[in-house]
């Protein structure tokens, strides 16, 4: 049963509103399926907005944040929750530790360190939660292409790319793809090295 999901996007404001209106639009769903949100506690950009969107139907978020950017006060006041660590890299750990599976929306480069790391990770066996990609007005169509060329020139098993994560384009479709998800144990190890 899902109890929480990782959010990573980003935390910057201006970009267009087709982003913010899909955030807040999957931070609804969570809430109304009583998910809590574990995010980067971030109170700007579609952070603000998917936190916002499990807000505003009573549902609970959970921010996670270095204690370096508490002090120059980017966390986000309104998290029901806020954990503050001690490092980025600590944040990210506990991020992947408490939720149970991940999904990633448009952001920067850090919203991609976070996916990328959080892939490696299963692709070496060390979680097997579900990752999902929010692909909002195509954002991550230059990423897909990326990992279609490592796997064309072997850099990529096709198997980590066919089925360690799932693409959706609608926030209506994200917890199906949750549910749906290719069951990933420790036993995936074997499958870490490239061809």
């Amino acid at each position: 049963m899902l109890q929480r999901i990782a959010v990573y996007c980003s935390a910057s404001d201006g970009v267009p509103e087709v982003y913010n209106q899909a955030a807040f639009r999957m931070g609804r769903l969570l809430g109304e399926a009583g998910i809590e949100l574990i995010y980067g506690d971030g109170g700007i950009g579609l952070m603000k907005h998917i936190s916002e969107g499990v807000l505003s139907v009573g549902g609970k978020v959970t921010g996670v944040i270095p204690r370096f950017m508490v002090e120059q006060g980017w966390n986000n006041p309104r998290s029901t929750q806020t954990i503050v660590t001690e490092s980025m890299h600590e944040r990210k750990a506990t991020i992947t530790r408490i939720a149970d599976a991940m999904i990633a929306l448009p952001g920067g480069v850090g919203t991609m360190e976070e996916l990328f790391e959080c892939l490696t990770w299963k692709q070496l066996g060390l979680h097997g939660k579900p990752i999902v990609i929010l692909n909002t007005n195509g954002y991550f169509d230059p990423v897909l292409a990326m990992l279609d060329k490592m796997v064309s020139e072997r850099f990529m098993q096709p198997i980590h790319r066919n089925k360690m994560f799932t693409v959706v384009s609608s926030p209506e479709q994200v917890l199906p793809a949750i549910q749906n998800a290719t069951a990933w144990g420790e036993h995936m190890r074997s499958q870490a090295r490239t061809i």
